[in-house]
Order: C-alpha cells, then structure tokens, then sequence
C-alpha cells in the first residue's frame, strides 16, 4: 500500500467497498443495469447473456462497489448460493413484461430468502421492477403484490422501476442502497 492509501484510509477519505450480487431470472436486465451504472468511458456497448457470472466495478459517492452479475438462466442458479455468505447487498431484478416468470421469479426470490446464509441476515435488497418502457410492463406496485414483497420483515428492501436501456430509475435505487449499506457499516 503506497503512502497516499494509507493517508486516504487513515484520513477516512478512502472508498469503502461492498461486495453486492445481482440477482433475477435471464433476460431480466441485470447486465445491462450493471453497465449503465459503470462510468460512460467503462461502459460496453454489447451486452451479451451472461453465462456464469462476470464481475463489475462501480463507484458511487461515498462506496465502491463490487458486483457479482449471476447468470439468471435455469441451469446457473444454483450457483448463486456459492455467493451469499460474501454478499453485503442483493440487487434483485425483475421483468415488469413477463407476466409469466413472474411466479418463477417469486420461487427463486423465496428461495433466496430462505437460504441459511442469507435467512438471518439484515441483508439490504434493492428490487429494479426493470423494461418499464415496455408495453405490457406491469408497475412496481403491481410487481411488488406478485413477489409479496410485504411479506419481508427482517430485511431492509426497496423497489424502484426501471429503464436499464434509458437509466430510468437506477440512481434512485443506487442511493437507497448506498444509504442501507452506510447504516449497517456505522
């Protein structure tokens, strides 16, 4: 560690970094909503399935952020639990379009929910009802009924609609969690 990051941990101005997974069923958005928070000059043009997971680094205010972008296809979801124990955050998204998978978004949620390593933790979790652009998009009041998300009470949550395309709603959401992560740091 060179003098300036020793002088920058010990003045407090460093960046404290949170480990954060990003969550949902494929074709959700999570990707695209990871790069749209990324700098404009780090931002990649392709978004491509992602298969697996990648990881992704973003800074906001006051927290640099390191996100485990989880592959929301069928046969990659047992992976996530491999990650839950590090995560300090979860950013789980929906697509507000597809009616359909809403039930198997709300498995997966409930899943989630109630796996060990995350079941007894105060464990932030930021919801993108995501494709709010989108024709048949439900409202993230409607998506929150769906997922019975009224129903968490151990868990600080938030749900915010969302256009990853455009960056609708994402820095609102950002802010929420900054704000929940910063309480349980202080």
């Amino acid at each position: 560690m060179g003098l300036l990051d020793r002088l920058s941990d010990l003045l407090g101005l460093k960046k404290k970094e949170v480990h954060v997974l990003c969550l949902g069923l494929d074709n959700s958005g999570k990707t695209t909503i990871i790069n749209k928070l990324k700098p404009s000059n780090a931002q990649s043009q392709d978004i491509v399935p992602t298969i697996g997971f990648s990881i992704e680094k973003f800074k906001s205010s006051s927290l640099s952020f390191t996100v485990f972008d989880m592959s929301g296809q069928g046969r990659y979801r047992n992976l996530w639990e491999h990650y839950y124990k590090d995560g300090q955050a979860i950013i789980f998204v929906i697509d507000s379009s597809d009616r359909l998978r809403m039930v198997v978004a709300k498995e997966e949620l409930d899943t989630l929910l109630n796996h060990p390593d995350i079941k007894h933790r105060r464990i932030p979790i930021l919801f993108f009802a995501n494709k709010m652009d989108l024709r048949d998009a439900v409202t993230s009041i409607k998506v929150s009924q769906l997922l019975c998300l009224e129903n968490i009470k151990d868990k600080p949550w938030h749900i915010c609609a969302s256009d990853a395309i455009k960056g609708e709603g994402l820095q609102e959401g950002i802010d929420w969690l900054q704000e929940q992560i910063q309480a349980v740091k202080t």
